[in-house]
C-alpha cells in the first residue's frame, strides 16, 4: 500500500475506524462493549464530517442486520463488537454470507468465556474461522499484530469483500485495540458508486430480489455449491501468513496477532542463545496457511510451539497441517493473561533440551 500521509501517533480502535473511512466505509452501525468502545466513538465523531452515517443500534443483532440492509442497498458498510457481542452476531453474519452481501465485521476479543472480563485474549478463533454461524459458510478472517497492519488489512478486508461479494472479518484483542503506535494512513478513497446488483427501490425499476431463503432443498444445494466454489477461490487467493527465521530452524514458534509480537521478541532471544527458532504467523487465519506449514514439516522442522491468549484453538488448525510429520506443542495464558517473551523462551528452551547446539 503507498501511504502518503505522515506518522501519527493512533490508538489501534480509531486507527482501525480511521482506515475504514478512507477505505470508503460512510455506514456504520454497532452497540458499545469494552475493549473496542473507542471505535464506535470514534466513526460518531468521523462518520458526519464525511458524510456518512453512525447509528448505535439498540442491540448487537439490529446492528449486524442494519449492515445487511445497508450492504443491499450497495455501499461500504462496517460494524464492530468484542467476544459475547460478536456472538449476537453471528445468524446475521450467515443470512449475508448466504444472501451474497459484503461487509467488514470486526472482533476485539476480550476474555471468557460468557462475560469475562476486558482483557485481550484470542479464545474467539473458533467463532470467527469456523464459520461460527449456521450452515456451511467460510468468511475470510485477517489478522494484524501491530497498529499500520490493522489499518493496512482493514482497507484490504473492505476490497476482498466486495471482490467477493461476502463479509470479511478482522480479529483483534484488547490489547491491539488499546496499544498507540505511529501509522500512516493512505489518501481518501474517492466517493463510491452504488455498488452494482444493489437494491434500488421499485419505483420505474426492475424487480430484485436479496434473500439467504430458499424451500428447494435441490435449489439451495446449488447454491451452497457456488459458495463452496467461491470459498475454494479464496483459499486459493487469499492465504496470507510471515515466515521469520525459518530457513535453517528446528523448530518454528505459530502464533498470530498480539502473541505473535511477543514470540517475535521470544524467537530473537533464543537465537541469541544459539537455539536454531524461527516463527511463522498467520495474517490470515482464515484461510489458514496449512501448506506453508506443511513445507516446513516436509522441509525437516522437527518441532512446533502454538502460542495463544488461549486454552488452544489455532492449535488444531496447525496439528491437521502438519499430520504426525513434527511434535507439536502448545504455550497458552487465559482470562485475559498475557505471555511475556520470557514465558515464551523459557518453554522454547524446556522443549529444546535447555541447551543451545
Amino acid at each position: 500500500m503507498n501511504h502518503e500521509m505522515e506518522l501519527t501517533m493512533v490508538k489501534g480502535n480509531e486507527a482501525l475506524g480511521e482506515a475504514a473511512i478512507r477505505a470508503g466505509c460512510r455506514y456504520f452501525f454497532g452497540y458499545p462493549i469494552t475493549p473496542q468502545s473507542e471505535l464506535p466513538a470514534y466513526m460518531s465523531r468521523r462518520m458526519p464530517e464525511v458524510k456518512g452515517c453512525y447509528l448505535q443500534a439498540e442491540s448487537e443483532v439490529a446492528a449486524i442486520n442494519m449492515v445487511l440492509g445497508a450492504s443491499a442497498a450497495g455501499v461500504r458498510v462496517m460494524t464492530s463488537s468484542s467476544s459475547p457481542g460478536y456472538s449476537l452476531k453471528q445468524e446475521g453474519i450467515s443470512y449475508m454470507v448466504g444472501s451474497q452481501l459484503p461487509c467488514v465485521v470486526v472482533n476485539v476479543q476480550r476474555g471468557g468465556p460468557g462475560l469475562g472480563n476486558i482483557q485481550p485474549s484470542q479464545a474467539d478463533y473458533f467463532q470467527m474461522v469456523k464459520g461460527g454461524g449456521h450452515g456451511d459458510y467460510k468468511m475470510i478472517s485477517l489478522a494484524p499484530s501491530t497498529v499500520q497492519e490493522l489499518v493496512d488489512l482493514t482497507v484490504l478486508a473492505f476490497e476482498l469483500a466486495d471482490k467477493y461479494m461476502s463479509p470479511v472479518g478482522i480479529l483483534g484483542d484488547g490489547l491491539l485495540g488499546q496499544t498507540m503506535e505511529p501509522v500512516r494512513f493512505p489518501e481518501m478513497s474517492p466517493e463510491l458508486p452504488y455498488r452494482t446488483g444493489a437494491l434500488t427501490g421499485a419505483k420505474g425499476r426492475a424487480k430484485r430480489f436479496i434473500t439467504s431463503l430458499d424451500l428447494s432443498a435441490e435449489a439451495l444445494e446449488a447454491h451452497n455449491l457456488r459458495l463452496q466454489a467461491k470459498f475454494a477461490e479464496m483459499k486459493k487467493n487469499e492465504t496470507r501468513w510471515e515466515e521469520y527465521l525459518c530457513d535453517d530452524a528446528e523448530m518454528v514458534v505459530v502464533a498470530y496477532g498480539t502473541s505473535a509480537r511477543i514470540c517475535r521478541a521470544a524467537v530473537d532471544a533464543a537465537r541469541g542463545l544459539g537455539f536454531k527458532v524461527g516463527m511463522l504467523r498467520p495474517i490470515a487465519v482464515w484461510p489458514f496457511p496449512n501448506e506453508a506449514l506443511a513445507r516446513l514439516a516436509e522441509r525437516g522442522v522437527a518441532q512446533f510451539l502454538d502460542v495463544e491468549m488461549s486454552a488452544g484453538q489455532m492449535l488444531e488448525d496447525v496439528q491437521l497441517s502438519v499430520l504426525g510429520r513434527a511434535k507439536v506443542h502448545f504455550y497458552g495464558r487465559l482470562g485475559g493473561l498475557v505471555p511475556t517473551p520470557r514465558e515464551v523462551l523459557g518453554e522454547i528452551r524446556k522443549l529444546l533440551g535447555g541447551e543451545a547446539k
